[in-house]
């Protein structure tokens, strides 16, 4: 191969590897010089990468460079997208960081608000919070905690380190309507743990889901607590 043919090859490889799309030979000729035989420059180019990770192929009447077909894939890329939170989720969080272990209805009894179906799938989507157990109430429902994937994503040693209300009043990061003022945090009633002996506690103390169900019986009470 002559040097000038290599020149050539060369020059056509960088023009269709520059461009964002498909080109015809009739715009690749504008950069050659008169009588230069595109078609079988692109044939020749098209035999160089035959078998490389990259093919030149033909599109229609247009030429451009693909990824070879069987290594499609083994090129799959999978990446994590996190969703931004809504307001209800941001407050939902906070609460049920600040008075964990919390149910639904203390939920919203706080935020003044009934929860719509979306705002807790999506931190359990998250993975920032996870079911706790069933608070010894009529009706057993499901207490809400914080997992140790919030601790790490906030930086977070562990929820002693979660500032204050005076920290986060200074910061300006409390919010000043009703359902969510100083007021109203802290006024949950506790989960009761203690019983008046080892059998009653047995039977009557916060159970834990992962303890006191299989995968499947959990599975449908997270599906009824959400859809709730």
């Amino acid at each position: 191969m002559s040097s000038e043919r290599f020149e050539d090859l060369r020059l056509l490889e960088a023009l269709l590897f520059a461009s964002c799309e498909p080109m015809a030979p009739a715009q690749l000729a504008r950069h050659f010089p008169d009588g230069t035989d595109i078609p079988k420059l692109l044939e020749e180019l098209q035999a160089l990468y035959a078998n490389r990770g990259v093919n030149l192929v033909q599109l229609d009447k247009s030429w451009a460079f693909r990824t070879a077909p069987d290594l499609g894939g083994r090129m799959t890329i999978e990446t994590n997208v996190q969703k931004k939170l809504s307001r209800a989720a941001i407050e939902t969080l906070a609460i049920i960081a600040y008075h964990q272990p919390v149910t639904r209805a203390e939920i919203e009894e706080i935020r003044g608000v009934a929860m719509s179906k979306g705002t807790l799938d999506s931190l359990l989507e998250a993975g920032w919070i996870r079911p706790k157990g069933r608070r010894r109430t009529p009706g057993r429902p499901v207490t809400w905690a914080t997992s140790e994937a919030f601790l790490d994503h906030f930086g977070l040693e562990s929820l002693e380190a979660l500032p204050g209300l005076d920290e986060l009043k200074a910061a300006g990061l409390l919010d000043a309507r009703p359902a969510v003022s100083i007021g109203r945090l802290g006024q949950l009633p506790p989960v009761d743990e203690e019983s008046e002996s080892e059998e009653t506690a047995q039977e009557e103390s916060e159970e834990s889901l992962e303890e006191a169900l299989d995968p499947a019986e959990m599975e449908e009470i997270v599906r009824q607590e959400l859809g709730a």
